[in-house]
């Protein structure tokens, strides 16, 4: 089924649903079973809901229009979850592997077939969560897919240790499959926390490069220099940039089109707000600026 623009919401609303009511069950399996991979992996859920829930979130929240008050509206609350949820991620990682080690030297049995079973039951659950993500081209939409699919990753791990335990009766292949999917938590946890941290410190948003944006501002015809500029991220979806321009005209008609131009090029680097102030020369903050730069980050 091709992925159609408006579905965004509805796809997610299923993927919060599915995804909670797998979470609660992978979490009592893990309990009734002894097995700590069913509660890391639900615990590697847990972070996934919330994602989606923040996608859901951001897809609602890009409808509402901004207020007097709020004129950002509430796309910082994004943030603030996730710095949230990386510190909560990182401890739940810390007490698994804790867990898997005391087990790896008192081994604890296993019901395989339990395990087997929510493993099977997860693997199903994500593939059809991943199919109605799939080809959206709403970057958070985009991001909460490639979620799933780790989920989908760890269901695997989880039902083939659940058929080594049943073949075997090895126990000792939950706390070490446990450790990996802890593993990962932790990994994708620190790489969210930066990301956070990185949003809250104003720094250049990732994956763009300060530099080259400089370079496609100062070449477009009229420009002669760009500084003073200011790139950060107001939330994982909304870049603002906001710079001074020195133009080689004073003609109005003529720094409208110059603006237009290098807005064009800002939405290319996934730039969406920018803020342009025109000058005839460069301001005093210019020789500032070129005196510390290349001084490193």
């Amino acid at each position: 089924m091709p992925f159609r623009k408006g579905d965004e919401r509805a796809a997610l609303k299923v993927a919060v649903v599915l995804t909670t009511g797998f979470l609660v069950v992978e979490a009592v399996a893990g309990v009734l079973s002894g097995s700590l991979a069913l509660i890391g992996d639900a615990g590697h859920m847990f972070r996934d809901v919330l994602a989606l829930l923040l996608s859901l979130g951001a897809v609602v929240i890009a409808e509402r229009l901004p207020t007097r008050r709020r004129t950002w509206g509430y796309h910082r609350v994004e943030v603030f979850v996730a710095l949230v949820n990386g510190t909560l991620l990182i401890v739940l990682a810390g007490t698994v592997i804790w867990e898997a080690f005391r087990r790896l030297a008192d081994p604890v049995p296993v019901a395989g077939p339990l395990m087997a079973a929510v493993g099977v039951v997860g693997l199903v659950v994500n593939l059809y969560v991943a199919w109605r993500l799939h080809g959206a081209e709403d970057l958070n939409v985009r991001s909460a897919y490639l979620h799933v699919v780790g989920d989908t990753l760890s269901s695997v791990a989880v039902v083939v240790a659940a058929a080594w335990i049943a073949v075997t009766d090895q126990t000792i292949v939950d706390p070490l499959l446990s450790i990996g999917i802890a593993l990962v938590i932790l990994a994708g946890s620190v790489s969210l926390l930066r990301e956070t941290v990185g949003i809250l410190l104003q720094f250049v948003p990732r994956g763009i490069d300060f530099d080259e944006v400089v370079m496609a501002m100062e070449s477009v015809d009229g420009v002669e220099e760009v500084h003073n500029i200011h790139l950060w991220a107001l939330c994982s979806h909304i870049n603002v940039l906001d710079a001074h321009v020195v133009a080689c005209t004073d003609e109005i008609a003529k720094i409208e089109e110059i603006k237009a131009e290098i807005k064009q090029r800002l939405r290319e680097f996934d730039v969406q707000y920018s803020i342009l102030e025109f000058e005839q020369e460069p301001c005093p903050e210019s020789a500032l600026l070129r005196r510390v730069k290349g001084k490193g980050e």
